[in-house]
């Protein structure tokens, strides 16, 4: 019997863990939980039994998999995995993966709830603007993405999307018009939502000559990673531009320096809430569930990123 441990030091919804351990039981799986541990040895001491783990922000690096003897299979609960070591996993030959897609919906809402918010002066008495007519780029036009530009549609707004690995038809099809590059996109749009994910390439790349290409009023949206965020340009942005606003829902480290000066131009939540619904929380973990079937059953390996 394949033992698949759920690894959540941030425990799913009740519903979750319940659909998860149906999947399990249909296909004659045992479910192990560890949920809600504090100590980093807890999981080292549970993994060496997992045939298979579903994690969330858990962190499985070379010590984790050291310790996984008969582990082939890792799947983290949502669409980032810069949590799992993905190249020392190849080496051990455990695969992993991510559940893209199930989590969109609520990042996408949280992201413009924040440009509503910016546009509306933090919900203060003081006049605001309104974001129909308004600009929207959107830098990489994923399924959050997808899902961003859905509601925005719905307001209104303008849509531009720059992603060099989707097609221009394929952006055009959802009425967002696509644009040739970053500079493009800045250069164009007051608001700017980023969905870029952290890699080599992307890591500080929205920098102060990027940001500085935005029109007045210029509002970013960071629900991604802090990696991408040029952190000294950051700064440099609401120095050099009064006009510039800032929400993240990312653990900046400029964080308190902004806030020291900038108060009234930035936002952060006060912990990563992007994907902290009932309803992503649920779909994304049964979409872990189901997939760990399919690649012992079937040999799936759809979603495997590494």
């Amino acid at each position: 019997m394949k033992k698949i441990l759920l690894a959540t030091e941030k425990a799913f919804v009740k519903e979750a863990v319940d659909k998860i351990a149906a999947v399990c039981k249909e296909a004659n799986y045992e479910l192990i939980k560890l949920e809600n541990y504090k100590d980093p040895k807890d999981l080292l001491a549970a993994v060496p039994a997992a045939d298979a783990m579903i994690i969330r922000s858990d962190i499985v690096k070379q010590e984790v998999l050291d310790a996984a003897k008969n582990l082939k299979i890792v799947v983290r609960a949502g669409a980032g995995y810069d949590n799992i070591d993905t190249k020392y996993a190849a080496e051990k030959k455990v695969v992993a993966m991510n559940t893209p897609g199930q989590n969109s919906n609520a990042v996408a809402e949280l992201a413009f709830g924040m440009m509503l918010y910016a546009a509306r002066n933090w919900f203060t008495p003081k006049s605001g603007t309104e974001l129909r007519g308004k600009k929207l780029g959107i830098h990489a036009y994923g399924f959050v993405g997808r899902s961003l530009a859905a509601i925005a549609k719905g307001f209104g707004m303008e849509i531009y999307a720059y992603d060099p690995f989707i097609d221009t038809a394929s952006i055009s099809k959802d009425g967002v018009t696509p644009v040739g590059s970053a500079e493009e996109l800045y250069r164009t749009c007051q608001y700017v939502s980023l969905h870029i994910p952290a890699t080599e390439k992307t890591k500080k790349s929205i920098n102060h000559a990027l940001l500085s290409l935005m029109p007045k009023g210029a509002v970013l949206i960071n629900t991604a990673r802090k990696e991408v965020i040029d952190e000294a340009s950051l700064l440099k942005m609401f120095e050099t531009r009064p006009d510039f606003k800032y929400l993240s829902d990312v653990e900046d480290t400029v964080k308190d320096q902004v806030l020291e000066k900038y108060k009234d131009r930035a936002f952060f939540t006060p912990k990563k809430m992007g994907a902290q619904t009932e309803e992503a929380n649920i779909n994304a973990g049964i979409a872990a569930a189901r997939q760990i079937v399919s690649f012992f059953e079937k040999g799936d390996l759809t979603f495997k990123v590494n």
